[in-house]
């Protein structure tokens, strides 16, 4: 298994943009207010390229894609505070560590890029999801931080990094 995590690039946008969408399509959480609608979904190398101090990585196994996971600064966050963003796996590649490897991946860069916190925000459907972010040391939040565009989420974490 030759495993691969890499920066995105500008031909990684079809691929990334339609594991997010199969994946809460599969979840039923293909719901306004989600990354599902959302135009940057189909545009990550370029929102990730015109927002320095932030990165999206992409995983793949012998050139085939899986999945991609980023930190981001969202609006309305503190400056130490960046966000766990479009973190999702293929169905086929799910169950294997992928996602601890992407978080943990994403953790140590936002770390490396003088983040103190990772914020995530997630919904109830993705269950498994959850269950890792508990793992990880995310701890529940009563509502959400900053101004991320995304209310169809009803689950918000926080993680000192």
């Amino acid at each position: 298994m030759a495993l691969n995590i890499r920066p995105i690039l500008p031909s990684d946008n079809a691929s990334i943009a339609k594991i997010i969408r199969s994946s809460l399509e599969e979840f039923g959480a293909n719901k306004p207010g989600t990354v599902y609608y959302d135009v940057t979904t189909d545009h990550l190398y370029e929102l990730f390229q015109e927002n320095k101090g932030c990165a999206y990585f992409i995983v793949e196994e012998d050139g085939l894609i899986l999945g991609g996971a980023g930190y981001f600064h969202s609006s309305g966050l503190d400056q130490n505070t960046c966000e766990l963003v479009k973190m999702y796996l293929s169905k086929s590649s799910r169950g294997k560590g992928l996602g601890s490897k992407m978080i943990a991946h994403c953790i140590a860069e936002a770390r490396s890029n003088g983040f103190t916190q990772m914020y995530l925000e997630t919904m109830p459907e993705l269950t498994k999801a959850i269950e890792v972010y508990e793992k990880f040391g995310f701890d529940y939040l009563k509502g959400p931080m900053g101004k991320t565009g995304h209310d169809g989420c009803g689950i918000w974490m926080l993680k000192k990094i």
